[in-house]
């Protein structure tokens, strides 16, 4: 003789789940969906602009800066640095890069 409280287990508030029949949670099923399918990143904000869109944006911070006085000018012995710390930049990571990628091609 069964009753409806027979089909309540230990630990499991719902009557009528059996065993071997339990969905997994909702965020699991979601995980699942997201790993079958990649998603695309929305673009937004500059990123969705068009590059010479966002070049005429900035030219006019630029120009703005200046004309506030707030804007950066380089002295001829910065000038000097900041290329002496590029150059060793690219210095350092044409040497970490493997040798094959350094094989000459033909034009």
């Amino acid at each position: 003789m069964t009753r409806e409280d027979d089909n309540l287990h230990p630990g499991h508030e719902h009557a009528g789940e059996h065993h071997g029949e339990v969905a997994p949670p909702p965020a699991r099923v979601a995980e699942e969906k997201a790993a079958e399918q990649p998603r695309k990143k929305a673009r937004r904000g500059f990123a969705a602009m068009s590059p010479e869109k966002q070049r005429e944006i900035a030219s006019l911070g630029g120009k703005a800066a200046h004309a506030k006085g707030t804007a950066h000018e380089f002295s001829p012995e910065e000038a000097r640095e900041a290329g002496r710390k590029g150059g060793q930049a690219a210095q350092r990571a044409r040497q970490a890069k493997p040798e094959e990628a350094e094989i000459p091609t033909k034009h």
